[in-house]
């Protein structure tokens, strides 16, 4: 009896052994029956590859929407015409192979510059404005070129013969050179081309001038026409050097142009002048400035006082040269045109237009420095598209997302109480959810649109549509929430919830939506892409948000135009790219969602 109980003993321990080698061995088998459904579901979610990549994109869309605005700042009433629809690409002040250690004269333009080599060869580079600016003479027809001058979308070039030529677009009598400027003869010292105007100094101190005499009329006072040493011009202004020394504005009207210190009067050895300012050198090396201090263009860093040799400015920056051949830039700093690198020395002139300089050193080599162009070009009103595309969809993915949060509370409460409830209740429901649905949605935002017209603020037009998106898009949440109630409410937590005494909105929103909340995150997720496409389109046929808030539907508007799609494919592919990459991403999302928590959908 002793063997056999010592026997059956040893059988017993040695079956829980050999248990619990088979146990250890299958790990893996019993992790998975250990988890729980929400692990299953992000486990099947993070094997779709799709879903994945989708999350992947949405999330990186979503993080330069949200951060890189703050490195690229944007001012939404920022307008320039001068660089209106200018084409992607950063080789605007990027000089030419030939003109590196050969360069004779350099001139930057709106978007493109152009330079002459001692050799008289004239380059241009950059994206121009349009396509008669390649028309460049032949130099059997100009001869050797010694100056040249590059405007808002026209060039001015002089040959050593003092004749002059011009090129680019001909509008308001740009191509109309004066006679005595065609048959050459004239020592000619300074050649302009402006805005829409075009400058011919000679060395007798004689000015032409051709061009536009609407936008911009000059008035020459008694005694200064053979007088003038040198002149600067802007799109406001003409203002004269006189050989005296004098400071002379070309015009009658009064401005803060005319406001000259009285102090420079008869010292001044050079000026430039700004959109918005002007500014003089005098014989002892120091910067006078006056006009309206646009852009911090009359802060003259105190450090080059008495050090100033020259001056050039830009449409908001001034770029001066120092005694010791260096070069000093201040003022507007939006694309880089106020900082002057330390690599130019020994600088025997420079030229600054626009949004960019150009120093020619003594041995011929160029340094260039300033605005190299647009990562995604510019629109109709010379606006960056890169910054406005990072602006525009943070507020499409706001429009978005909160009109959602709006839907899906307005669904989970309608459908939450339809489904436990059931009878009058659930019927009542149910027709208030079908007449909303049954609305007609574009329509009713463009009649109240319409009648609400300019009554109200942009802000407040912003918080209507976001309102009207979530207040008219609930009833497929509802139906959906209805149907998985209706299948929950008959569960057995139920009804212990009820046994305990549980108040019906308790079990509804405390018991019941816990169990169907996967099934309305996929929801959300599908109708978040949705509402920014509604948006979307509701801004592209102008009743959503208005300019200048951007959103990546207002800046499709203008692909209505057969021009803008022909020509500026800019304008429209990159929005367009955006949201399609946006809304695709987020329905990858939601579908990816919809598998892991039900595979058998992938079957149907």
């Amino acid at each position: 009896m002793r063997n056999q109980k010592k026997k059956s003993t040893r059988r017993s321990t040695a079956s829980m052994a050999a248990q619990r080698m088979v146990v250890g061995s299958l790990p893996q088998e019993e992790d998975e029956v250990l988890q729980s459904p929400m692990q299953m579901v992000l486990h099947s979610f993070v094997r779709d590859k799709i879903a994945m990549a989708g999350v992947i994109l949405f999330v990186f869309i979503f993080l330069c929407c949200v951060i890189l605005p703050y490195f690229f700042p944007i001012d939404l009433y920022y307008q320039d015409v001068t660089q209106s629809n200018v084409a992607p690409g950063f080789g605007m002040i990027t000089v030419p192979s030939g003109l590196q250690g050969n360069a004779q004269d350099m001139s930057v333009g709106s978007s493109f510059s152009v330079g002459v080599d001692k050799d008289g060869n004239v380059y241009e580079w950059g994206t121009f404005p349009n396509d008669k600016l390649k028309n460049i003479p032949s130099s059997s027809e100009t001869g050797k070129l010694v100056q040249i001058s590059a405007g808002l979308d026209h060039v001015v070039a002089v040959n050593e013969d003092g004749q002059v030529f011009t090129w680019g677009n001909d509008r308001m009598g740009l191509s109309n050179i004066p006679m005595d400027l065609r048959t050459g003869g004239n020592n000619i010292k300074q050649i302009l081309a402006g805005y829409q105007i075009s400058l011919a100094l000679t060395e007798e101190g004689k000015m032409y001038n051709w061009g536009s005499e609407y936008l911009l009329r000059i008035t020459y006072p008694e005694g200064v026409q053979g007088n003038i040493d040198k002149f600067a011009a802007s799109t406001n202004i003409v203002m004269v050097l006189t050989k005296d020394g004098e400071v002379v504005p070309l015009t009658t009207k009064t401005s803060a142009y005319t406001n000259i210190p009285e102090e420079i009067q008869g010292n001044v050895i050079d000026l430039a002048i700004t959109d918005e300012s002007a500014a003089a050198v005098t014989s002892d090396g120091r910067v006078y400035t006056w006009g309206n201090n646009i852009k911090k263009s009359l802060n003259v860093p105190e450090e080059i006082q008495g050090q100033v040799t020259a001056i050039s400015a830009g449409r908001y920056h001034y770029t001066a040269i120092l005694q010791d051949g260096s070069v000093v830039s201040w003022g507007d700093n939006t694309h880089g045109q106020a900082s002057a690198p330390s690599s130019a020395t020994s600088v025997a002139s420079v030229d600054a237009g626009y949004y960019a300089n150009y120093a020619i050193q003594e041995d011929g080599t160029v340094v260039s420095w300033g605005l190299k162009g647009y990562l995604m070009g510019t629109d109709a009103f010379g606006r960056d598209l890169f910054r406005r595309i990072l602006v525009g969809g943070r507020m499409t993915m706001t429009v978005g997302a909160i009109s959602v949060i709006i839907s899906t509370i307005i669904g989970i409460i309608v459908g939450g109480v339809s489904g436990y409830k059931g009878g009058k209740v659930d019927n009542l429901l149910m027709r208030l959810t079908e007449i909303v649905s049954s609305i007609p949605f574009l329509p009713f935002c463009i009649i109240l649109s319409s009648i609400l017209g300019n009554s109200i603020s942009e802000t407040q037009r912003i918080i209507l549509i976001m309102c009207i998106l979530g207040l008219l898009s609930w009833p497929g949440i509802a139906r959906l929430v209805r149907g998985s109630v209706l299948a929950e409410r008959e569960q057995e937590f139920v009804t212990a919830a009820k046994s305990l005494g549980v108040k019906e909105s308790g079990i509804i929103f405390r018991h019941i939506l816990p169990n169907i909340i996967t099934v309305i995150i996929v929801n959300a997720t599908l109708n978040f892409a949705t509402c920014m496409l509604t948006e979307s389109s509701l801004s592209f046929i102008g009743f959503g948000v208005n300019e200048p808030n951007a959103t990546w539907g207002n800046m499709l508007t203008g692909a209505q135009n057969g021009q803008v799609i022909e020509n500026y494919w800019w304008r429209w592919v990159f929005p367009a790219l955006m949201l399609g990459i946006c809304t695709i991403s987020i329905n990858c999302i939601g579908d990816g969602l919809r598998d892991a928590i039900d595979p058998k959908s992938k079957e149907r």
